[in-house]
Parts: structure tokens; C-alpha cells; sequence
């Protein structure tokens, strides 16, 4: 019943879904980058595109909650989640600077794995953030949570995994420095993922 009485003034929702959209398709191009290192300005350049594009949808997203006079959720919870949102695509873009950055000519296993886990995360942001509009899916909703945070559980773990064989097997002190910076970069993507998903709770828990 109270998805049904929300209020829709704005377009909220569609700024959410589109954002996430863009936030699946930069984990996309992040995955790809990690298995086509011969074309990585290719994937670094549509990154870049696709991150200016959730910029715009951020900005656009800020500048309704202030002028609606009604809104679907609280403006503080607006402005959280949209936010959050932004964070996963900024770190997905820091990702691609390093790789840039250090000049990193080739990507582990590892890496390649965070990667994967990275892009499941972002495609269940995806989903709660699809399902929001309407509280008779808080089930669903608080589910797919659950599921990205042991998604990120898993990105900790491979984390770690991946740490402990470089500092044991890397002779080149200068690599093990790049590939720690990528490690924890990547692993901070589903960081963010789970920041949305505490959001996404909230609001679920407050409103259903």
C-alpha cells in the first residue's frame, strides 16, 4: 500500500535507476579494461564518459530535491543515496586513473577476480535501487542487501588472499606498491556498494 502512495513528484526515481545504470555499465567497462589491458585507453576513455554522465544526473538529482515541494523520500535520504551512488562511480574511475597513473602493463588473477565481484555488487545496487519506489518489495529489497554486503565479505577476503601472495611472491618492490593501491581501490568499490546498501535499508526500514 505504500509503495502505491508515494509521491512521484520529480522524477526521483528515474534519476536513481538512470544513475545506476551508469554505475553497472562503468563496472562493465572496468571488468573489460581488466581482461583487455592492450586496449585499456579505449575502456579508461568510456569510463571517463560514462562517469561525467552520472555527474550530471547527481547534479540534476541535488538540484530537484531543492526546488520540489514534495518529495518521494526525505531530502537528507535524496541526497545520501545519490551521493553514495556517485561515490561507487568515482572509485570505479580512480580504479582507471592508477592503472593509468602507474603505468600497470599487466593485471593479476586477482585483480581481475575483485573486478568481477565488483561489477555483481553494482548490478545488485542496480536492483534495490530499481525496487525503491515501491515499499511491497522490502523483502526483496532488504535480501539483495544482504547479498551485497557478502559480496563485499568476499572482496575482503580475495583481498587479503591476493596481499599475502604478493608480499610473498613480488620481487619488484616498486609493482607491489601498484598492485596494492589497485587492490584496495577495487575492494573499495563494493565499500561504496554497501554504503548504498545501508542507505537503501534505511529508508526501507523507516518507510515500510
Amino acid at each position: 500500500m505504500f509503495g502505491r502512495l508515494l509521491p512521484q513528484e520529480g522524477r526521483f526515481f528515474d534519476y536513481f535507476n538512470n544513475h545506476a545504470e551508469q554505475i553497472v555499465l562503468g563496472a562493465q567497462e572496468l571488468a573489460a579494461l581488466m581482461e583487455d589491458m592492450g586496449n585499456a585507453e579505449k575502456h579508461i576513455a568510456a569510463i571517463e564518459i560514462i562517469e561525467e554522465a552520472a555527474d550530471k544526473i547527481t547534479h540534476e538529482t541535488v538540484a530537484q530535491a531543492h526546488k520540489s515541494f514534495i518529495t518521494p523520500l526525505d531530502r537528507d535520504e535524496i541526497h545520501s543515496l545519490i551521493n553514495a551512488m556517485d561515490d561507487i562511480l568515482d572509485t570505479v574511475q580512480d580504479v582507471a586513473e592508477c592503472i593509468t597513473l602507474y603505468h600497470i602493463q599487466r593485471i593479476t588473477p586477482e585483480a581481475l577476480q575483485l573486478a568481477n565481484v565488483s561489477l555483481s555488487c553494482c548490478t545488485r545496487v542496480k536492483i534495490v535501487v530499481g525496487l525503491i519506489a515501491n515499499m511491497d518489495n522490502a523483502s526483496a529489497i532488504l535480501q539483495t542487501c544482504q547479498e551485497i554486503d557478502r559480496l563485499e565479505t568476499d572482496a575482503d577476503r580475495i583481498m587479503r588472499s591476493a596481499m599475502s601472495k604478493l608480499f610473498r611472491d613480488e620481487r619488484d618492490a616498486l609493482q607491489v606498491m601498484k598492485l596494492k593501491a589497485i587492490y584496495e581501490q577495487l575492494e573499495s568499490i563494493t565499500d561504496r556498494c554497501e554504503d548504498v546498501a545501508k542507505i537503501v535499508e534505511g529508508i526501507v526500514l523507516e518507510n515500510a
